[in-house]
């Protein structure tokens, strides 16, 4: 794996599927379970297929393009992540590639004891959205390409 883009190769045994194949695989990873939601990309846009995920809790806005490249039978893949640090959007910040981050609520509760203390209320991980893609794809015997411009 390289930690610069994040790319990952499938194992060398597993014979790469079709392209169909690997389309409907990623497609059918939308579900009510999960929070984010992979559909086609729009017109205009170079990614074949986009994955976005909005946590309003925590402010935070990421989205994966992907572009499928059959002959070399790889998925390229911008990561983008938008994130609200106070209210409103004058402290919105933007990053652009791989970077797992958690994002936590925390909040004072009284315990049994009575005593007040600082639970975890909400952690997202972005892994939770990255995993599942990036899985999809290296069994599909695909290559996972973090890239600067597809």
């Amino acid at each position: 794996m390289s930690k610069w883009t994040g790319t990952r190769v499938p194992d060398g045994r597993v014979t790469p599927k079709p392209e169909a194949d690997l389309r409907d695989a990623l497609l059918a990873l939308n579900s009510p379970d999960v929070p984010y939601n992979v559909g086609e990309g729009q017109q205009g846009e170079k990614a074949d297929l986009v994955a976005e995920c909005h946590i309003k809790r925590v402010g935070l806005r990421l989205n994966t393009s992907m572009r499928l490249v059959p002959e070399k039978h790889e998925v390229r893949v911008i990561h983008e992540r938008w994130e609200n640090r106070s209210a409103g959007n004058a402290n919105r910040q933007y990053g652009r590639g791989h970077a797992p981050a958690v994002f936590t609520q925390k909040e004072t509760v009284t315990g049994p004891d009575g005593r007040k203390q600082r639970v975890v209320a909400f952690r997202f991980d972005t892994l939770e959205m990255t995993n599942p893609l990036e899985d999809t794809v290296l069994r599909a015997g695909w290559t996972w390409r973090g890239v600067f411009r597809l």
